[in-house]
């Protein structure tokens, strides 16, 4: 019996070798787009993604360029994914520029430069953040509720 640990232990070396890197090249896989129902929209003159829901839909929001505000919406300590959530996205003198009702869990906007605030809601339960969005990397935002009620 000993012997045929021997003669698995280089498999289950090699498999443990090669882990992380099939892991890592599942991450850069490419989307398989008849999945994806995910489409820019515009309101406003505002450009945004929303969705995410499925591994092939939160790749393709996650491989967008050209979107400069990322907000995601989470619930309960193991940060579920929500996509039903309201987002109001409001610039500096309070105008709002965007509403989406029933929106995310990933949702991805283009916004001129400046200051944003955006409030997102979830079964009456609201949460407020500022943006400020300038030419450098996308601003990122994580919303979070505590239940799933």
């Amino acid at each position: 019996m000993k012997h045929s640990h021997y003669f698995l232990l280089p498999f289950l070396v090699l498999g443990a070798l090669l882990f992380p890197v099939m892991l890592s090249a599942t991450n850069l896989a490419p989307v398989d787009s008849a999945g994806v129902q995910v489409q820019p929209q515009q309101q406003n003159g505002i450009t945004y993604l929303s969705g995410g829901i499925g591994e092939d839909e939160a790749s393709a929001i996650g491989q967008a360029q050209g979107y400069n505000l990322h907000m995601t919406f989470a619930v309960g300590p193991e940060n579920k994914y929500i996509p039903d959530v309201s987002v109001a996205v409001q610039n500096a003198s309070g105008q709002t520029l965007l509403t989406l009702n029933e929106a995310g869990p990933l949702v991805y906007v283009q916004l001129p430069p400046g200051k944003y605030t955006v409030v997102a809601t979830r079964n009456g339960e609201a949460r407020r953040d500022t943006a400020e969005i300038g030419s450098g990397a996308a601003r990122k935002l994580v919303f979070h509720w505590n239940s799933d009620e």
